[in-house]
């Protein structure tokens, strides 16, 4: 079964820093793009960050110069460094590797969450 761990969330003061990570097992994942959501409360999913398969990164406007989002193919995992927290990046934070090919068979996998709280 192919299973994506999460691991890294926890509580940080505004200003902080945490780095998440999810690990992917029972499959490989270099042809596909993999990246991080968040779901607050009362608010849709959002996609926080993603790097493609070949290599492009694209951030939500809300991170982007705060948050760094790296792959490691290698290593089947994908991470995302949180620098300067705000309240308002309390969520959720969900781990997606996909790859949607047209006429050809695919994948959509997600992580369980990690929950992140920056908070005084």
């Amino acid at each position: 079964q192919v299973r994506l761990v999460e691991s890294g969330g926890g509580l940080v003061q505004p200003g902080g820093s945490l780095r998440l990570s999810c690990a992917a097992a029972g499959s490989t994942f270099s042809d596909g793009d993999m990246g991080w959501w968040r779901r607050a409360p009362g608010k849709q999913r959002e996609l926080v960050a993603v790097v493609t398969s070949g290599g492009r990164i694209d951030y939500a406007d809300s991170v982007r110069g705060r948050f760094i989002i790296s792959r490691d193919n290698v290593k089947n995992a994908v991470y995302l460094q949180m620098n300067s927290l705000k309240p308002e990046d309390t969520s959720v934070y969900d781990c997606n590797v996909r790859r949607i090919p047209i006429g050809a068979p695919g994948y959509d996998y997600w992580g369980q969450g990690t929950q992140v709280t920056v908070a005084s």
